[in-house]
């Protein structure tokens, strides 16, 4: 074999390679059901906040409010709290 041939096949051994890792497969959220609304909620999750009932809009809708005034929102928190 000579050396052309072969610096030849060792190019296109690289570029197979690295067009290999060109490929992506297609992303789906599976078991994610988009439909719902979003206080429906996750069913009974550990990590669900406390004192939410799942399916209830009014309660969704209060937590949500709470947190974005007192968890989230740097100025109504007490100094020491900030740090």
């Amino acid at each position: 074999m000579s050396a052309r041939r072969l610096t030849w096949m060792m190019g296109a051994v690289a570029i197979a390679l690295s067009l290999a890792g060109c490929g992506e497969k297609l992303q789906t959220a599976s078991g994610i059901k988009s439909d719902q609304p979003p206080y429906t909620g996750a069913g009974g999750s550990p990590f669900a906040e406390r004192g939410w009932t799942t399916g209830d809009k009014t309660s969704w809708a209060q937590h949500l409010r709470a947190r974005a005034q007192y968890g989230q929102n740097e100025y109504s928190r007490p100094a020491s709290a900030a740090q």
